[in-house]
């Protein structure tokens, strides 16, 4: 069995009002992840979990930066510098899981969650599940299970 670490350095805040969780090996794609990721850092918990019910209701679209290539520009994205997003449905949901599971951490540790900011919000890339299609005369085609990591890391701020 591996050993999960975080990537977050927690030198410069105070360990008692921060909490952390991490969704391991989910089946979501690492590009999505990414940009969502990007986009909800910052966010307090309550405007993320708002943002990530928005998207997956397709009342809002996540900003694509770094994967953009042929993308549609989306009208509600005028707040960003970048037009170009998606509707990531999947992964919304599967991060909605994790950000539900570091609420309840900082509530077990006794902070105020409505105080809470992320400060953390990463994506890695897992695993690949490769599996193969069967074709016509002998041969075949790839088709790859991706897999990835996310960690979300909330910080209590004082208000």
């Amino acid at each position: 069995m591996p050993t999960w670490d975080y990537s977050f350095q927690e030198q410069k805040y105070d360990t008692d009002r921060i909490a952390k969780a991490s969704g391991r090996d989910l089946r979501i794609k690492p590009k999505h992840a990414r940009e969502i990721c990007a986009t909800i850092k910052g966010m307090r918990v309550y405007q993320a979990k708002t943002f990530l019910e928005d998207v997956i209701q397709l009342k809002r679209s996540v900003p694509f930066r770094r994967h953009k290539k042929k993308q549609a520009h989306r009208k509600d994205l005028k707040e960003f510098k970048w037009y170009a997003g998606r509707y990531p449905i999947k992964t919304c949901a599967r991060i909605y899981e994790v950000l539900t599971a570091v609420e309840s951490n900082a509530e077990y540790k006794g902070l105020d969650v409505d105080l809470c900011r992320i400060i953390h919000a990463a994506a890695h890339r897992g695993r690949i599940i490769k599996r193969y299609i069967e074709r016509a005369h002998g041969r075949s085609s790839a088709k790859y299970k991706h897999l990835s990591h996310v960690e979300l890391v909330i910080y209590e701020i004082p208000g």
